[in-house]
């Protein structure tokens, strides 16, 4: 037992699932929820690319990222013409963390939207959007029927910080409130990091937290990654 509001360890993830095929008519979906952080992923092929890509001969992916009104404790407007800073900010977060496990030469003239739509939120929504869009991209590259897969390997995110003095892993969005260290660490399957977003929130910390840090994330990314196998067993 831990010292954490759920009585979870600071190593342990919030309760985990990954529910692939969610979305009746999108090519690839899953919702993925991460303890009271819930996400729906859905991955849409169009046999097109942006006009500043055509004639290349290779693909794009990219992402749109929103929050329902009630997801939050709170309402929050639709963002109907334009995201909001914070939006554009993830969506554009999640196609960059996408992208890099994608040949998009061998995906041709094709483009896959991630959309990630946050049906609540408690913390570490990004994350739960990157690690979702994953498997949704999987399951709609799979329908391709390429002779040769795209993907090179797999990709999970995982937030970790410093409250109370303490490294933990996964913080709910009451943890992240307190943290004096808050970080987002996006990483591949075969252990190369993508991004990784470190703030301090107070004061400074040193090499060594930081080492600790991507330590206490490893453990998170190793159960996220096994779980995303799990999810699509067959496709690959």
């Amino acid at each position: 037992m831990g010292n954490r509001n759920d009585k979870r360890g600071n190593l342990d993830l919030r309760p985990t699932t990954i529910e692939r095929g969610f979305m009746k008519f999108a090519e690839g979906s899953c919702l993925i929820s991460m303890g009271d952080t819930k996400v729906i992923c859905t991955a849409t092929v169009e046999e097109r690319v942006p006009p500043w890509m055509k004639g290349r001969g290779s693909g794009w992916v990219t992402a749109e990222y929103a929050m329902l009104p009630r997801s939050g404790k709170e309402r929050n407007g639709r963002e109907t013409t334009k995201p909001a800073g914070r939006s554009q900010e993830i969506q554009r977060l999640i196609g960059r963390s996408l992208r890099p496990i994608v040949d998009l030469n061998l995906l041709g003239e094709r483009m896959i939207t991630l959309d990630c739509d946050v049906l609540s939120a408690d913390g570490g929504t990004r994350c739960a959007s990157i690690t979702g869009a994953y498997v949704a991209l999987v399951e709609a590259v799979s329908k391709l029927k390429l002779k040769r897969s795209p993907l090179t390997d797999a990709v999970a995110a995982v937030s970790v910080g410093v409250v109370g003095g303490m490294e933990m892993l996964d913080l709910c969005a009451e943890e992240d409130n307190r943290a004096g260290v808050d970080m987002n660490v996006i990483a591949t399957g075969g252990g190369k990091y993508i991004e990784v977003q470190g703030t301090a929130e107070g004061a400074a910390y040193d090499r060594a937290r930081l080492n600790r840090l991507l330590d206490v994330a490893q453990f998170g990314l190793d159960v996220l990654l096994e779980k995303q196998r799990e999810a699509v067993a067959g496709l690959l």
